[in-house]
């Protein structure tokens, strides 16, 4: 185990614990800087126990490989170049075989289905230098049409166990599809697997949707819809589709809502002649309250993961910067300093970063900075890039960017917080707003 540990500290680039603590602590790993060489792994192909399963098997080993590929902290080994071959879930690993072709980690599974359309995986992880197990098999059974859930959520255990992180492939997100020319664009509120997977639409474009939220508890999602002819924030319960409108105040703009952490409160912006101010409003009654009062334009609230303050965007300085203010409202400070405007700014989810949109010399870019404003940094630029959301685990950032020109088109990208693994996510048409959601 720990030269398996010491060969992952070289190839992530992670810094550990001394290996006093260590031997007195779980395992936690901080991850300071991109990746120099991936981690080589192996996934075969999972064994088949029933006949019913060999239409799942390799479908779901296939999506535990594109989950932990995906993150650029992990190299598949193609199945070509695998010497073993894994014919029984309960058979002994050959190691030297897997150590011939250099794989550090090892991750064997099976299938099975029942004709009641159920399907059950089981699932192993070996560090394959050491020959032994890392933690416990497990299983995870659903139905059928599950079984996408279920290969996420093998692979959040293994990306669990060798990064020492928390996992995040078994989660969703809301955002806004996009069709049609730029200039005449069709809007509809739709959810996704985190890879842009079984896309479920929510609205139908009959009226322009913009900047969902999902409920921490994930069943709940707000947005803002032009279906009156103005903005107004409607509530949406994913379960069976059915929205209503919040009432913020009768022929006032209410826009940009997030929820509380505990989903029982919802802070939004609401606008009254040409001045705009942060307000909470309780999800049961009704009942609201004024968070900001100033002359200036104050809107994209984000609460801090205990509930305790707000961050937003004011151009009360005369610029667009980030404040941040006690969650029931009260004194702001000024937590940006740098070059350019700042704006969309979401707290993490493990409370030590915020993520924002910063416009500066005619470029946009998404950047992380500490809570007090310190060690600010720029993770991508681009013509348009805006509306940043963190993974449920707080080490990866999805974000809407879109290219210029007439024919220009949204699209959704993730990125890590050092900077690194860019990449597109998987959508059938433009895309923008994304909102990620809690682990399922």
């Amino acid at each position: 185990m720990k030269a398996f540990l010491a060969s992952l500290s070289l190839a992530l680039g992670l810094a550990f614990l001394p290996a006093a603590v260590q031997a007195q602590e779980p395992l936690r790993i901080e991850i300071t800087e991109g990746v120099v060489e991936p981690m080589p792994y192996a996934v075969p192909s999972f064994v088949a126990e029933t006949p019913e399963a060999q239409q799942y098997a390799d479908q779901i080993s296939r999506v535990v490989a594109d989950d932990l590929t995906g993150t650029g902290l992990f190299r598949e080994i193609p199945r070509e170049a695998h010497i073993a071959q894994v014919t029984s879930f309960g058979a002994p690993v050959q190691f030297a075989d897997w150590k011939a072709i250099n794989a550090q980690a090892l991750i064997t599974g099976s299938v099975s289905a029942d004709g009641a359309g159920r399907v059950v995986v089981k699932f192993r992880a070996w560090d394959v230098f050491a020959g032994q197990e890392l933690g416990q098999g497990m299983q995870f059974a659903a139905p059928a049409e599950g079984w996408r859930r279920l290969a996420h959520k093998v692979a959040d255990q293994v990306y669990s166990r060798l990064t020492g992180e928390d996992p995040y492939f078994d989660s969703r997100v809301a955002f806004v599809s996009e069709t049609g020319p730029k200039g005449e664009r069709v809007k509809r509120l739709a959810i996704m697997d985190y890879d842009g997977a079984n896309i479920q639409y929510l609205t139908d474009g009959g009226a322009i949707v913009l900047a969902p939220r999902f409920s921490p508890s994930g069943d709940r999602v707000l947005y803002t819809s032009y279906q009156t002819g103005f903005p107004r924030i409607h509530v949406l319960s994913v379960g069976d589709v059915q929205s209503r409108i919040l009432q913020a105040g009768d022929g006032q703009m209410s826009f940009a809502p997030r929820f509380s952490p505990d989903g029982r409160m919802v802070v939004y912006s609401l606008s009254q002649g040409s001045n705009t101010d942060i307000y909470a409003m309780d999800v049961a009654s009704g009942a609201t309250r004024r968070l900001t009062s100033t002359p200036a334009i104050e809107t994209a609230p984000s609460f801090s993961p205990d509930g305790s303050q707000i961050v937003f965007e004011s151009d009360r300085s005369g610029t667009q910067q980030l404040y941040i203010m006690p969650a029931m409202g009260g004194e702001a400070r000024r937590i940006s300093f740098g070059q350019g405007r700042y704006g969309t700014p979401v707290w993490s989810p493990r409370g030590d970063m915020i993520a924002f949109t910063k416009q500066n010399a005619g470029r946009f870019h998404i950047g992380v900075m500490r809570t007090d404003g310190s060690e600010e940094r720029l993770l991508t630029a681009s013509f348009l890039d805006e509306g940043p959301t963190w993974a449920p685990n707080g080490r990866v950032i999805m974000f809407a960017r879109e290219t210029q020109g007439a024919q220009g088109a949204s699209a959704l990208y993730s990125v890590d917080i050092s900077g690194r693994n860019l990449q597109r996510v998987r959508t059938p048409a433009g895309a923008s707003d994304p909102s990620w959601g809690p682990l399922q």
